[in-house]
């Protein structure tokens, strides 16, 4: 397809959106019975891992929930969030701790109850609930007593949330929080139906009949999660904005190899595919070609409990840092037009609210290539550790671009340091549960922004936060992120300072992570397919739009 179709589509930075809701006059291509069949098929990357918004955790998964449900925001294809599940946005009170949210009356269930206050009540308390063991419930720390809920001080129900009628919430926060709109359009701040949920019981999630939707697709054919390829979304026909939902059908297929995922688009079988390295190198040029540019971090994690492999000294993760080169894995492992990093944080996330500079532009340059100091470091190390040599394994998800990775540093870890590594190929559900009960060395992760602010990346690190699977820890750190989120809540210029110092100490100090590389996801893309919309924050992509012309 990509040879001989002569449709250019562009490069965008922000999201990537073909058309809006609204349509358009493009001339359209018929059927033989008159219509446009609104059918599309696109590759996924891996396996959904859950779509019970509580407990997913991955960006696939987020990108599946965002097509079946909605909350009480949803972004728009500028990433600004806009009434969805609320028929207006929020009246906020002076001082920002004080929401009133009026819900829309015509919003339903799949199975046809109405989606009332009671229904994101009833998820709130659930995701935060410690007994659910739902590793996002630190995004509602800043909810009123929120903190204490989640240490088991306080009770779920005394979480500050409230229904006041059927179809009007209040919220009331602990601490101003500038990125709040943003939480109220991300897939763990959803609702639930407490009748399915109670019904189904363990078994809710697990299948695409034993789950309810109020979004704008409903699911079918999924199987469960972590072992189905292939699923399909359909109109929902009880969701409150069906008459601007153009597709009947989409169909999911997971692809994790990228001579694969071209083979089947240039037969005409899927209509989107991601390709990495020659390929996409190859393809660059293409007219089919899209660049999507990510809020996402790639990066190495070394588990620092695991005291056998040594990553508690602080030299061996320099001299680790220092032997791994951004670049070379950015034009010579992916090809796709990723970028090289020196911090954590993504470019395009946040700005300075005084200055209006990128984050980027005003952290230091924490990640680079040096063979000479690698070895400097790796030598100190040694002695500190009182060991001659080192092994570990390098953990990695199967999709192709992360195993290339992996393959890369185990490389550069031989040939710079001598150190022999084994890297150990799984699938990404398996590669999230090794994580999080820490049977790991050291993995190949990464991070995609939950909303449009610094807090979405730093705040992973603070001691204690479920998403610090290395289990790094650091009193200093701690303190500016807490300083942050509560006594600068409302100083904007503090608390930008504030994670500027934070991002320091935790890579200019410590070299607690080895960042590796923004990415920049490489596409190939039926031209006929238009409205798809690619979010740099949140729930990554978004069906609503998408019509077939």
């Amino acid at each position: 397809m990509s040879k001989r179709i002569k449709v250019g589509l562009a490069l965008v930075s922000a999201v990537w959106l073909l058309a809006s809701c609204g349509g358009n006059n493009t001339k359209k291509q018929e059927s033989s019975n008159g219509k446009i069949e609104q059918v599309a098929r696109l590759a996924i990357p891996q396996e959904v891992a859950s779509i019970d918004p509580g407990n997913a955790t991955d960006l696939v998964s987020f990108g599946v929930i965002n097509q079946i449900n909605e909350g009480i925001y949803r972004l728009d294809e500028t990433n600004k969030p806009t009434a969805a599940g609320a028929k207006e946005l929020a009246t906020v009170s002076e001082d920002g701790l004080e929401y009133t949210i009026k819900l829309r009356e015509d919003a339903k269930w799949s199975n046809g109850d109405p989606v009332v206050a009671d229904d994101y009540v009833y998820a709130w308390q659930r995701v935060i609930d410690p007994s659910t063991g739902a590793e996002y419930a630190y995004l509602f720390e800043n909810v009123k007593n929120g903190s204490e809920i989640i240490e088991g001080k306080k009770q779920p129900t005394e979480l500050g949330i409230e229904a006041v009628n059927d179809y009007e919430l209040n919220i009331t926060l602990a601490n101003a929080t500038p990125y709040f709109d943003y939480l109220l359009a991300f897939p763990t701040f959803y609702p639930l139906n407490k009748k399915a949920v109670e019904e189904y019981g363990k078994d809710y999630g697990n299948s695409s009949d034993k789950t309810i939707y109020n979004g704008p697709f409903v699911l079918t054919n999924f199987d469960g999660p972590g072992s189905d390829v292939e699923w399909s979304y359909e109109k929902n026909p009880n969701y409150w904005d069906k008459d601007n939902v153009k597709m009947e059908k989409i169909d999911a297929q997971v692809v994790k190899e990228a001579s694969t995922a071209l083979n089947l688009y240039e037969d005409n079988q899927l209509d989107d595919v991601t390709i990495s390295g020659e390929l996409a190198q190859q393809y660059r040029e293409d007219t089919d070609f899209v660049g999507v540019p990510d809020g996402r971090t790639i990066y190495l994690e070394m588990n620092q409990e695991r005291k056998n492999k040594h990553f508690e000294n602080v030299n061996l993760r320099k001299a680790l840092s220092y032997a791994v080169d951004g670049e070379a894995i950015v034009n010579n492992v992916l090809g796709d037009g990723s970028q090289s990093v020196k911090g954590i944080v993504p470019k395009g996330l946040a700005s300075n609210p005084e200055t209006g500079k990128d984050f980027v532009e005003e952290s230091g340059e924490y990640k680079e290539f040096n063979e000479k100091k690698a070895k400097e470091y790796f030598e100190k190390a040694k002695k500190e550790l009182n060991i001659d040599t080192l092994n570990f394994e390098i953990l990695t998800d199967d999709n192709d671009s992360t195993k290339k990775i992996a393959e890369y540093i185990q490389g550069a870890y031989k040939d710079v340091l001598g150190i022999e590594t084994e890297v150990a190929v799984v699938t990404k559900p398996i590669r999230l549960d090794r994580t999080t009960a820490g049977d790991f060395d050291m993995v190949v992760t990464g991070w995609g922004a939950d909303y449009n602010d610094v807090s979405s990346f730093l705040d992973l690190f603070v001691t204690g936060n479920s998403y610090n699977k290395g289990k790094y820890s650091n009193s200093k750190y701690d303190k500016l992120i807490e300083e942050a989120r509560t006594t600068n809540a409302t100083n904007l210029e503090a608390r930008w300072q504030n994670y500027l110092d934070a991002e320091k100490v935790l890579l200019g100090e410590d070299y607690a992570i080895i960042p590796l590389y923004q990415v920049v996801e490489g596409h190939l893309i039926n031209p006929k397919i238009k409205g798809y919309v690619r979010h740099t924050a949140g729930a990554p992509y978004d069906y609503k739009c998408m019509s077939v012309e």
